[in-house]
């Protein structure tokens, strides 16, 4: 276990609080964070992109002329792809992109981003964090106690105020423990976390 600084929304410091090593100080693995993260792109990927081929363009339902004698190349369609008009050859197709990876390759690739900002000074943990009504210069108040410019706000539960006050920060991703993944975790520069939701991500993660 690992001791580290609980701060209230005032930038000051109140308590103490063990993390757990196996979720946010464990050895970092580089190689299932890429992997991690390169699936979660992958996941964002429509992949609805689709030409037409010879069998789906107009025309080309005679021969264009006759086989000899023309001083032509023979051909048999106007839909052929070597003609202007004509369907593209081998060309793109609807399909998914999406890549599969294990449950405990995920969890562990999240508690090694988790460990990452832990271990270089860029993991901030709160007491907890709500306003009576969403604000945003309330949340650049407190973000400002942190120097937090680019972060990622993890709380616990359903805080709309918090969502409301954070989303048209540009850089600040407010968001549930439920919805922490790997790709944003390592896409800002600080994780501001509350106690809770730390209790949360050790009670899936602590086993990875």
């Amino acid at each position: 276990m690992t001791n580290v600084a609980v701060y209230n929304v005032d930038g000051k410091e109140i308590s103490q609080m063990e993390l757990n090593d196996a979720v946010f100080n464990r050895p970092i693995n580089e190689g299932l964070m890429h992997q991690a993260v390169v699936l979660y792109l992958a996941s964002l990927r429509h992949g609805t992109h689709a030409v037409k081929s010879r069998g789906m363009v107009s025309g080309g339902g005679k021969k264009p002329w006759r086989q000899k004698g023309t001083g032509h190349a023979r051909v048999g369609s106007s839909r052929n792809p070597v003609w202007r008009g004509g369907g593209v050859a081998f060309g793109p197709t609807p399909r998914s992109h999406s890549i599969a990876m294990p449950r405990k390759q995920r969890r562990i690739a999240l508690a090694s981003a988790l460990s990452d900002k832990f271990q270089n000074g860029n993991l901030i943990v709160l007491d907890d964090i709500d306003f009576a009504a969403p604000k945003t210069k309330d949340m650049i108040a407190v973000l400002a106690k942190f120097e937090a410019d680019n972060a990622m706000i993890v709380f616990a539960g359903n805080k709309e105020n918090v969502v409301k006050s954070a989303r048209n920060i540009v850089g600040i991703m407010p968001v549930s423990s439920e919805g922490v993944n790997t790709y944003h975790v390592l896409n800002h520069k600080k994780v501001i976390i509350t106690k809770d939701a730390v209790a949360r991500l050790e009670e899936v993660l602590a086993n990875a």
